[in-house]
């Protein structure tokens, strides 16, 4: 699929979320560089849930849940307001789409659902 393709996609999905106005009013000043930082920020966070499993650590682990509040943080910063609701779904994205599925997993077999659950227990213990 095409960048265009997943651009269409993602507006008909959430086209009309305060979240998605607010990702392309930010994207719209965003410069290659920005974008490239944006990516390297992400890549980071993904790097601490691979730490926390390489540690044998279980996704309720302090250190799980600091890459799952990392992972937040990285989404306000960069694109759009990420309250735990909003991070639970796309938690819940990130198995049920196997694109996003496969993203993870091919960094970390098992990274997927490791990032789910660590999301979804940080949500958790935020309540």
């Amino acid at each position: 699929m095409t960048h265009e393709h997943y651009a269409e996609e993602a507006e008909r999905q959430w086209g009309t979320t305060d979240a998605y106005a607010q990702s392309q009013q930010r994207l719209s000043r965003y410069t290659d560089e920005d974008i490239e930082l944006s990516k390297k920020h992400q890549q980071e966070v993904v790097d601490l849930f691979i730490g926390a499993m390489n540690d044998g650590l279980p996704p309720e682990s302090d250190q799980a849940r600091y890459a799952a509040e990392c992972h937040r943080t990285v989404i306000t910063q960069w694109w759009y307001d990420c309250s735990y609701d909003i991070q639970s779904n796309l938690a819940e994205m990130y198995i049920s789409d196997s694109r996003f599925a496969d993203h993870y997993n091919s960094q970390r077999e098992g990274l997927a659902q490791y990032v789910h659950d660590a999301i979804i227990a940080n949500a958790i213990a935020s309540l």
